[in-house]
């Protein structure tokens, strides 16, 4: 069982570490530790399931519980829907046990330890971090204390900020939501890159030496270059979700590739990614997957990846990304009471197919409900940027109106 920085992770850990005590099994805590860091220990630790209580991007006054398999790959859909049911199944009392049956609760002090021992052997033996100035923002978030440890201990002269979590400060203004400190400090100290991460770390927003920020469509394609060059790519292809930019595909087309898409989650990016045998994908807001090396987004290994890259390279990250030039897209977010079936909303869906006759080939309209908010993700991509953005916001009245 981990857990991120909020407040109310102390008790959420502690109500769950009771319930399995009750079930007759043990908790391992491991205390503030990465989404990633739990999938791996999960398996390292030849636990039964894992458990990582965190919201991750979301305000501290938010919470949830992410669940893996022993193996460290989340549990599917259909299982979690299972687990949900069985919560209020009456049958469960009568398995209980009690007396000396009950489990047992232990804290595993040596889990960052193993954690980033495993991180570092992600980078390629031969290649070190010396000379590289780095700054990172842990989002006052599950890495504010492995992130800064890997780094510095590759030779990376470290600047760490977001790494004085209160509770109630996680992903406040900070992190791979808010780069805009991020990328003011890395410009002030001459930092050769900048990295933020998300409340739970298991997704990175990256900041050139510049100061412009490089999202996870660029980091994708990157990726990808440096995967196909070294014949690393299994059959050159790279999974990523129907809220990437549609440049993702050209230029990972150009590169000798190909894109295949899944909605939106990294967990279904995962899934068709172990289906199909492929080996790196990831999302647009940063989850990137390196199957051979863990088994969910990693915002620290993928940072380390990028590293590795630009160290073999030879060049800054500002001139490597201009292998990626993104088309102009345009995302507006509506708060939402109730998350209506689209096809109910007649005008909006009239206004959107409206809208994509108006765009034709040369863009697209993608209208969805958060998973984790009570919100609409309007998205348009075509193009010019003042076109797409007045659609987007077309839509996103619209649908506000009917909604209400």
């Amino acid at each position: 069982i981990g857990k991120d920085t909020r407040i109310s992770c102390y008790m959420l850990e502690m109500a769950f570490a009771s319930g399995v005590c009750s079930m007759g099994v043990d908790a391992l805590l491991v205390g503030p530790l990465p989404t990633p860091a739990v999938a791996f220990l999960t398996r390292n630790m030849r636990a039964d399931a894992g458990v990582m209580i965190s919201a991750s991007h979301n305000p501290y006054e938010d919470n949830g519980i992410k669940l893996f398999a022993r193996d460290g790959f989340k549990l599917p859909d259909a299982k979690e829907l299972e687990l949900e049911r069985s919560l209020t199944d009456p049958d469960v009392a009568g398995v209980r046990p009690v007396r000396e049956h009950v489990g047992k609760a232990f804290r595993i002090d040596d889990a960052p330890g193993r954690y980033i021992v495993h991180l570092k052997s992600a980078v390629p033996s031969e290649l070190d971090l010396d000379g590289l100035n780095v700054v990172i923002d842990s989002a006052n978030g599950a890495g504010y204390k492995v992130a800064p440890t890997v780094f510095s201990e590759l030779g990376a002269e470290v600047t760490a900020i977001g790494v004085n979590p209160d509770g109630r400060n996680i992903n406040r203004d900070c992190g791979a939501l808010y780069p805009e400190s991020l990328s003011r400090i890395v410009r002030e100290r001459g930092a050769d890159i900048g990295i933020a991460l998300d409340g739970d770390a298991d997704r990175l927003m990256v900041v050139d030496e510049q100061g412009a920020v490089v999202d996870g469509d660029c980091l994708m394609a990157l990726g990808a270059e440096d995967l196909i060059g070294s014949g690393d790519l299994p059959d050159n292809t790279v999974v990523a979700t129907i809220m990437s930019n549609l440049a993702l595909d050209h230029t990972v087309a150009r590169l000798g590739g190909k894109v295949v898409r899944t909605t939106v989650g990294d967990r279904y990016v995962v899934e068709e990614m172990r289906r199909c045998g492929f080996g790196f994908g990831g999302e647009q807001s940063g989850h990137l997957v390196y199957l051979n090396h863990a088994t969910t987004g990693d915002g620290i290994l993928a940072a380390l990846r990028l590293l590795a890259a630009m160290q073999r390279a030879g060049k800054p990250l500002s001139e490597l990304r201009q292998l990626f030039a993104p088309f102009p897209q345009a995302l507006v977010n509506i708060n939402v009471a109730e998350k209506r079936p689209l096809a109910t909303l007649t005008q909006t869906t009239d206004l959107i197919g409206s809208i994509k006759k108006k765009l034709g080939g040369d863009g697209r309209v993608l209208v969805r409900y958060s998973g984790t908010e009570s919100k609409a993700r309007v998205l348009v991509e075509g193009p010019a940027h003042d076109l797409v953005r007045s659609c987007a916001e077309q839509i996103a009245k619209q649908m506000q109106e009917e909604l209400s």
